[in-house]
């Protein structure tokens, strides 16, 4: 079986990729994949992987400003990474992030997520890094700690070198989760 491999800006991806991506991450994640956390994915590029069955995988990567130091970053952020059922620990989800890894090296400032520890398996064997620091977010009421997205904070270790976890990450602001 050979899946090929499209990388898309949401505005070039049709009402049907569409339907299918959010279908595989609301299967992906059991129903628990919000209208919230669908928003945080789009506005970016896409990485879908097909095979002779539909959609096999599916990730994005989104700007955002992260706040490290006293400047403002751009940090390519990754989103709605999912793989089916079915196709899971063949490397599809690899080749996701492989492609996802890129963009951000060649377009970003540094690379974060945020994952759940079952998702984080995928990140750490590609040597993510967990951010050691605190996580804020830049609310409307001021900057907030956020110390419950602390331990699911990654990094994209080509571009970690320069960041210090003794300073800490202000998000931007976003409705649903801010990480």
């Amino acid at each position: 079986m050979t899946a090929g491999l499209r990388l898309a800006h949401t505005a070039d991806l049709d009402p049907c990729e569409l339907l299918a991506a959010r279908a595989l991450l609301d299967a992906a994640f059991d129903g628990g994949f919000s209208e919230e956390d669908w928003d945080h994915g789009l506005g970016g590029l896409h990485v879908l992987v097909h095979d002779g069955t539909g959609l096999a995988a599916h990730g994005a990567v989104v700007m955002r400003r992260i706040r490290h130091r006293g400047r403002w970053l751009r940090a390519g952020y990754v989103e709605a990474v999912a793989v089916r059922p079915d196709v899971r620990r063949k490397g599809i989800g690899g080749r996701v992030l492989g492609e996802l890894e890129r963009v951000i090296g060649r377009a970003y400032d540094l690379g974060a997520l945020s994952a759940s520890p079952e998702g984080a398996l995928l990140y750490t064997a590609r040597g993510w890094r967990q951010w050691g620091g605190q996580v804020h977010g830049l609310s409307p009421d001021g900057i907030v700690r956020l110390p419950e997205e602390e331990a699911g904070m990654y990094v994209w270790p080509a571009l970690a070198g320069a960041l210090d976890p003794a300073e800490e990450f202000v998000l931007d602001w976003r409705d649903g989760d801010v990480a």
